[in-house]
């Protein structure tokens, strides 16, 4: 990894709004994948630096991004359709840095369902799917599935990476989700881990591990040659 260089980006929302961007492409990489953060913690986050260094050693580029709101140092996230635009200006990046690598997008929480719903309103050019890193299906101790109304209008394959402790993700309402979506949706569960994929010291299991079981999950989902 210290042979990578991360390239620092600027992305151009409008003529009066840009965020930042990072850029990290190993030399052999054989996808791309645009990165969106969760609603409390930027691109640069230590969590988001890990997935995209452990993506990258598994030959995956990465593009994160800031939304608005982060790069102003605000707490409150962008309402969904400056969210939107946010993705889509990443998705455009991401197709001029690499135009011939497979493209997939999502991100963690927020970030993720922030791309399926620009995703479901007009279709991300060239993206072949969409990866979540912990779905946000609904806030903690308000059990419900509204949030993902909006997957029915997904055409595109979807990978849920989900720790099956996640309080934003009840299993009961997320799994007959993904069933309701059918062939679209592949749902992966991560014993013990929670909405940051953190897991207890009494399962036995620690943070690396899961993180590199997701990390190959995500991978190998990418790069797999029957993905359409």
């Amino acid at each position: 990894m210290d042979r990578m260089i991360v390239q620092q980006i600027t992305i151009a929302l409008d003529d009066d709004a840009a965020v930042s961007g990072l850029w990290l492409a190993p030399a052999n990489a054989r996808a791309a994948y645009v990165f969106a953060h969760g609603a409390g913690a930027g691109m640069a986050h230590k969590s988001m630096t890990a997935i995209a260094e452990g993506l990258a050693q598994r030959g995956i580029a990465t593009l994160r991004y800031n939304f608005l709101y982060m790069e102003r140092g605000s707490k409150r996230p962008d309402a969904p359709a400056l969210a939107h635009q946010a993705v889509r200006a990443a998705v455009a990046q991401a197709n001029a840095l690499a135009p011939k690598l497979p493209l997939f997008a999502g991100g963690k929480s927020f970030g993720g369902r922030m791309t399926s719903q620009a995703q479901a309103l007009d279709p991300l050019p060239n993206v072949r799917g969409l990866i979540f890193f912990a779905f946000p299906l609904h806030p903690a101790g308000k059990p419900g599935d509204e949030r993902a109304k909006h997957l029915d209008d997904v055409s595109i394959p979807m990978l849920f990476l989900q720790g099956d402790n996640d309080a934003l993700a009840s299993l009961d309402l997320l799994k007959p989700v993904a069933k309701k979506l059918g062939e679209r949706a592949t749902l992966t569960l991560f014993d013990h881990a929670d909405h940051s994929f953190h897991v207890p010291a009494k399962s036995g299991r620690k943070d690396p591990e899961v993180l590199a079981e997701i990390l190959d999950t995500a991978a190998n989902w990418m790069i797999n040659p029957a993905r359409p």
